[in-house]
């Protein structure tokens, strides 16, 4: 009983928690990925090329993106970031799903390249005070910095709408819950489930 594969995007505001939740669903979903971004920037110590990111110099970069063999991409403090498309494709067709960890502006390009194929969860904090407090158990960031990233924050919570859901992680084991129950309600849509028309007329003796 074949399915095709899902593109779960899991966005957030910093501090909302999607890193967190993506590092259990992969604990716990064993045909789920995370997709690995191809980037700029150089790696960090222990960092594998293939494992952590692909790592391009930037006229490799330019010429994926040339040729179209990037998802989704964005420059970020000067680096770029994408999404390579086909190992997803790869995934997608072997009934697969990918999580995605990347922000709002790379979900609407990741539909617009494989419509039909995302199902998008953002993840709104509770309140803006615990999300502040969050923010401040991090790191010893400056309060300057604190109010920037709630200023880009509040930014990233106006696109919510554009998502098929919306968790509020007031709980982190709920959150996980509630993410897990999206996932495997999306497997089970009909347009995912591709053996459904020859099943079905073995069924009703049309084929």
């Amino acid at each position: 009983m074949t399915r095709r594969g899902i593109c779960l995007v899991l966005a957030a505001p910093s501090g909302g928690g999607k890193s967190s939740i993506t590092r259990a669903l992969l604990t716990t979903e064993p045909e789920l990925s995370l997709s690995i971004s191809a980037t700029t920037r150089r790696p960090r110590p222990g960092e594998r090329d293939g494992e952590h990111y692909f790592f391009h110099d930037e006229s490799s970069f330019a010429a994926m993106v040339a040729a179209d063999e990037l998802l989704e991409w964005a420059t970020v403090f000067g680096r770029r970031y994408g999404t390579p498309r086909a190992p997803v494709e790869a995934a997608l067709a072997a009934g697969r799903d990918v999580v995605f960890d990347i922000d709002w502006q790379g979900h609407r390009q990741l539909r617009a390249a494989l419509p039909g194929d995302v199902v998008g969860i953002f993840l709104l904090p509770p309140s803006l005070a615990d999300l502040e407090g969050r923010l401040r158990g991090r790191a010893a960031d400056s309060h300057e910095e604190i109010a920037r990233r709630m200023a880009e924050a509040r930014a990233e919570i106006a696109h919510w709408a554009e998502f098929d859901y919306a968790i509020v992680n007031a709980s982190f084991e709920q959150a996980v819950r509630d993410v897990v129950t999206v996932l495997h309600a999306a497997r089970l849509a009909s347009a995912r489930q591709t053996f459904l028309s020859n099943f079905v007329g073995t069924l009703t003796g049309t084929v």
